[in-house]
């Protein structure tokens, strides 16, 4: 229990420290000395993180525990207490890494006004009397993108915002599907038999932490409707399930990688129905705007270069070497669309996992290869893979979950270099992993 205090407190001092370099009244962290310094901290948090990991991994000798070994019961209070002690000075902080919580409170707004949130880009005259001077001046792409958030998401910026239309109360929404996830990982944690302070896997990444309490990414509802989706997967609740997929996929899209390893034999239809129903449902709601309902999809991928590839850490390194096809970027997604129809026959169909353990270590593999494939250069995208790593701690997802902080660090629109960082030591331990005999799980704590 000592050792895990002194993480505990080791992280949550970072935290502050990284709090502390913000300028008030900054939409940044307030100069470009305090951005690299703000990063070092980040990667520092990420470090002992990653010690606290191992520790928490390293099974004692067997019939040997280790001296003055907490009970698992003050171990995950520890945990706890501290993972919400890293979370609530960034909940009450501006944001200053990204202004998409604005977007959201903006969209909550519009909606409690009782107008579509797809129907007009925020700088529409239309939407002249909600603006105003703490949400209208940050919105990103105001003048030309509508809301790219599927309906899911608006529904949760909807409720948020007729309770409290504000960023600190979208963010406090945030940790709420944060404390979701959480609940439900002690959930999948209790039902392979492991240690529930195994928690701080996700609890204590300090990549969930700042992107979700400190800038309010509507990720963290994706990660509490996987893990929702997990949890009922393996109680055998199919259609509730199906149900908390389907909100996934509608928060953003990215979780539908996830379905093949939901899927039951005999059973698998009833997940797939309702998850559909929900999708179709959710889509009808804001089906008053026609084909506008999927708002700015389109745009951003061009805008982010994923139709020309040079958005793709792959294409990009490819492209400084041979020049490419522009068909490059079609042919690299149809094989990308084409190894995950393969790992997803394989899941459902051959493999078809059933335990705890082995549901979320195949959800985590499905997630790294997507998020690897699309490899995106905002470090959110990647908070989820911290989910299934708290039963299935694959090396190479969790630095996947945990090393984008790097990429808080403004490169300059670099897509290939400077993201190698992240990405070719992922491919190192992936590859690592092929020749590693599988172990079971370990069940030490600290």
């Amino acid at each position: 229990m000592i050792r895990l205090s002194i993480f505990g407190g080791i992280l949550l001092a970072l935290t502050m420290l990284g709090l502390s370099l913000h300028t008030p009244g900054a939409g940044t962290v307030g100069t470009p000395e305090a951005k690299v310094a703000l990063v070092v901290i980040l990667c520092v948090s990420a470090a002992v993180y990653l010690v606290a990991v191992a520790a928490m991994l390293r099974r004692p000798p067997p019939g040997r525990p280790p001296p003055g070994r907490a009970t698992p019961g003050r171990a995950l209070w520890i945990v706890l207490l501290v993972a919400a002690a890293m979370r609530v000075p960034l909940i009450v902080a501006p944001p200053f890494l990204s202004s998409d919580v604005f977007r959201y409170v903006w969209d909550g707004r519009v909606q409690a006004a009782g107008i579509n949130p797809y129907r007009y880009i925020p700088d529409d005259p239309a939407l002249t009397a909600l603006r105003d001077t703490q949400i209208f001046p940050h919105i990103n792409r105001a003048d030309y993108a509508p809301t790219i958030y599927p309906p899911a998401g608006q529904v949760i910026f909807a409720i948020v915002g007729c309770i409290w239309s504000s960023v600190t109360g979208m963010k406090a929404a945030m940790f709420g599907f944060e404390a979701l996830a959480v609940f439900c990982l002690l959930g999948l944690l209790d039902a392979a038999g492991l240690p529930r302070e195994r928690v701080l896997i996700y609890a204590w990444n300090p990549l969930p932490v700042w992107a979700f309490a400190g800038n309010g990414h509507i990720d963290a509802a994706v990660g509490g409707f996987v893990a929702l989706a997990l949890l009922l997967r393996v109680r055998r609740r199919d259609g509730w399930a199906g149900l908390a997929l389907g909100l996934a996929v509608l928060t953003k899209f990215l979780p539908a990688v996830i379905a093949p390893v939901l899927w039951r034999r005999g059973a698998g239809w009833r997940l797939a129905a309702v998850a559909a129903a929900t999708v179709v449902a959710l889509y009808a709601v804001y089906s008053g705007v026609g084909w506008r309902v999927f708002g700015f999809l389109g745009g951003y991928g061009a805008e982010e270069g994923l139709d020309s590839g040079s958005g793709v850490w792959l294409l990009a390194g490819l492209g400084r070497l041979i020049p490419l096809s522009v068909l490059a970027a079609r042919w690299y997604f149809a094989g990308l669309a084409l190894l995950l129809a393969g790992l997803g026959a394989w899941y459902a169909f051959v493999r078809r996992p059933d335990d705890a353990v082995a549901i979320c270590g195949a959800a985590g593999v499905m997630m790294a290869v997507l998020t690897f494939g699309i490899s995106p250069h905002y470090p959110w995208y990647f908070a989820w893979l911290a989910v299934p790593c708290v039963l299935a701690p694959n090396p190479a997802m969790l630095w996947l979950a945990t090393a984008p902080v790097l990429i808080y660090l403004d490169t300059y629109g670099d897509r290939f270099v400077w993201p190698s960082v992240i990405f070719a030591p992922a491919v190192l331990l992936a590859l690592a992993g092929l020749f590693r005999p599988a172990a079971a799980p370990s069940k030490g704590t600290i």
